[in-house]
């Protein structure tokens, strides 16, 4: 290979395209070449939905949506605040390509899946039928939450929009008004960018807009006010006055966003539309986008509300319970996406090795390279099937057992998927080498990504302390968790072990505080490893479970011994 490639660059004095570098990945189905995703698909109840997940799969890896998320990345979004006249617009304007992934995101339903079928047929005025909780169809989270990962591979900045305005839908449903005449506009599939009121358009985004510069995640110091329209004494039906300061605004060019804000009762949740139903637009006035890490196809804002209207989500004072319907579903999506970076990246870094040769054969070829992949296959397979679990907690809200790993496992899934994306994808850019740390390749922009979904709705710590509440508020939980995980370990020793141990951290009041990252982590291993046990092939799930729970082993990927390795990188990407 090295001869021939020699011979190829004296040809083409330098430029062959032959020159021991791999080809780009696309043109393949996301879906399809993704083995684990699939089963895990089935698995978890939404079979139905394979046509639609192929069909999107495609898509997402084809040359032409690669070409559309590269657009959108190299010409950031710009912010226009006045027109030439003067006059306030607070206008983002975005490149084609974002506006093409998103219609592609749109049409598969990954703004709003989780509350229709994945393949729902939308009525002639493209709305999907079906707003109510009630219709919520077996394996819908399931089925969307595989395309999201899909969607993360593609491009992750304009995953944001989707996944809130997915998780808007939670809220929303808690005002019947609201769900009547906002949720059905929220289940069509017709993007559209345009700024109108919301009764004139074939469908909508939602954002959001909660943590402000002196609070950040302690919301309670909010200093945002909502005045009800009336006075202070009114009643606050005909909506609210808001003024303040947002310093984060997700989806800025959302058609409402979902806010708090201090009300005469207490903080509260708010509906603010960009556009008031006049067709003048609202008192929501853009200061300056974020100079963020990470993507740049999509824009974050800080805001100042200037008397901008808004309508209250339940009860004065109630605003942090009603918000977190939302935060709950956005907290799935933030594991789902790290899940999907670290997809994109491995699968990358296995396409280079097959075509790049080094020391006179393939990388793939090579003993220590081939541990390195396995063990990082290994670690995608173990997220993709605890994510997927997770999301069919979402599908059975009333199911007891389903419930429970709902409540219990989000912010564990969130910390430990979403925290174990930037190492991983450190390695996978060492895999390419110094191809791997230069923008032209995907993995720069995947390594930039990667910390985001362990900051988003809720830090490391805030994590670890949400699974503490969650503990105390109801013991049943773990109880009604650990039953299921006892079931699906069959005996097996380390697993029973870990388990064990688990348990008695839990019931060391002395220790548990201090330990509580020790504690997150350890369920999610545990619950990982399980899952695999039972559900990954026989020599795979193996692998994974004594490389992971075996005491003393080392934690660097490529450091653990893995059986069977090549096997294992030769089935993550068939």
């Amino acid at each position: 290979a090295l001869k021939r490639c020699a011979l190829e660059a004296k040809k083409g004095c330098g430029m062959s395209r032959a020159a021991n570098q791999s080809a780009p990945f696309e043109d393949v189905n996301l879906f399809v070449c993704d083995p684990a995703l699939r089963r895990a698909v089935v698995r978890e109840g939404a079979a139905h939905a394979l046509g639609a997940l192929e069909a999107y799969g495609a898509d997402a890896g084809s040359a032409e949506m690669q070409a559309h998320a590269r657009s959108a990345n190299a010409n950031r979004p710009v912010l226009r605040t006045h027109d030439p006249r003067g006059e306030r617009i607070d206008h983002i304007t975005y490149d084609p390509g974002y506006h093409a992934l998103m219609q592609l995101g749109v049409g598969a339903g990954l703004h709003a899946a989780s509350w229709s079928y994945m393949d729902a047929t939308p009525d002639a005025a493209g709305a999907a039928t079906g707003a109510g909780q009630g219709d919520l169809a077996i394996g819908s989270n399931v089925a969307r939450a595989a395309g999201l990962v899909m969607a993360s591979q593609l491009e992750p900045g304009h995953v944001c929009p989707l996944t809130m305005t997915n998780a808007a839908v939670a809220t929303l449903m808690g005002d019947e008004g609201m769900a009547l005449t906002m949720v059905p506009r929220i289940l069509a599939r017709r993007y559209d960018p345009e700024l109108r009121h919301m009764s004139e358009k074939s469908s909508l985004t939602v954002g959001m807009a909660m943590t402000e510069r002196q609070g950040g995640s302690d919301v309670r110091a909010n200093l945002t006010t909502a005045t009800p329209l009336g006075g202070p004494d009114a009643s606050g039906d005909d909506g609210y006055l808001v003024n303040g300061e947002k310093w984060f605004m997700s989806a800025p060019m959302s058609d409402a966003f979902l806010i708090l804000a201090q009300a005469p009762g207490g903080l509260s949740c708010f509906m603010m539309p960009r556009v008031l139903p006049d067709g003048e637009m609202n008192g929501i006035h853009l200061r300056r986008l974020k100079s963020k890490l990470g993507n740049h196809a999509n824009a974050s804002a800080e805001v100042v509300f200037d008397e901008a209207q808004a309508w209250r989500i339940g009860e004065e004072g109630r605003g942090i319970p009603v918000i977190m319907e939302m935060v709950t579903h956005t907290r799935l999506d933030c594991a789902l996406g790290s899940l999907g970076l670290m997809r994109r990246g491995l699968v990358e870094a296995i396409h280079h090795v097959r075509q790049r040769a080094t020391f006179g054969r393939r990388l793939i070829e090579q003993p220590l390279m081939q541990q390195v992949l396995a063990d990082m296959a290994l670690h995608v397979e173990a997220c993709t099937a605890l994510t997927m679990r997770l999301a069919r907690a979402f599908d059975q809200p009333e199911d007891e057992q389903e419930r429970a790993w709902a409540r219990l496992l989000t912010p564990i899934v969130k910390y430990w998927v979403c925290k174990s994306a930037p190492a991983f994808l450190a390695e996978a850019m060492e895999c390419l080498g110094g191809n791997g740390y230069v923008e032209d390749f995907p993995l720069a922009l995947l390594y930039r990504e990667a910390p985001v979904n362990a900051i988003w709705e809720g830090a490391g710590n805030m994590m670890a302390l949400d699974v503490l509440r969650v503990l105390q508020r109801d013991a049943d939980v773990l109880d009604l968790v650990f039953l299921e995980l006892g079931e699906l370990s069959g005996g097996h020793r380390l697993i029973d072990q870990h388990l064990a141990d688990t348990r008695a951290l839990l019931f060391n009041p002395r220790e548990i505080d201090a330990n509580l990252r020790a504690l997150t982590d350890r369920l999610a291993s545990v619950a990982a490893a399980a899952l695999m046990h039972v559900h990954a092939e026989r020599d795979t799930g193996a692998a994974y479970v004594e490389s992971r729970l075996e005491p003393g082993r080392l934690t660097t990927f490529g450091a653990r011994q893995i059986e069977g390795a090549a096997a294992i990188v030769e089935a993550a990407l068939p």
